[in-house]
């Protein structure tokens, strides 16, 4: 009985470090995105807000403007999609990544236009 005891306690903790380790990721404030693109490097404000796992994300674009999107943020992989408005129709955006620590980076997906490497740095 004491080495069931002893398992499941080592279970509880590994659960518990695995938790706390996940809520320790938190994206909000400002970050600066780096965008590679055929056109050459792209440089944005984006502004993230972090509810548990529930991100909001306003981006500015280098012509102006904002646009504002929901995603996700899952243990370090973070995941949100913008639609903008293009001179050849909309363009839906799918930014896939990782967090780690004051740093992201990762790939946009321009669905049939192409993919994009990208990295972001909180201000």
């Amino acid at each position: 009985m004491p080495r069931i005891n002893s398992v499941l306690t080592i279970v509880i903790l590994i659960l518990l470090a695995v938790s706390l380790s996940a809520q320790e990721i938190n994206v909000t404030g400002d970050w600066e995105l780096t965008m590679q693109t055929q056109r050459g490097e792209r440089t944005s404000k984006i502004h993230f807000d972090q509810d548990g796992e529930s991100i909001t994300v306003t981006m500015s674009s280098s012509r102006g403007g904002e646009v504002t999107a929901e995603g996700t943020i899952k243990g370090n992989e973070i995941e949100w999609t913008v639609t903008r408005s293009t001179p050849r129709g909309e363009m839906t955006m799918t930014y896939t990544g990782k967090v780690e620590g004051n740093t992201m980076s990762g790939e946009v997906s321009f669905g049939d236009r192409g993919q994009a490497e990208w990295k972001a740095t909180k201000l």
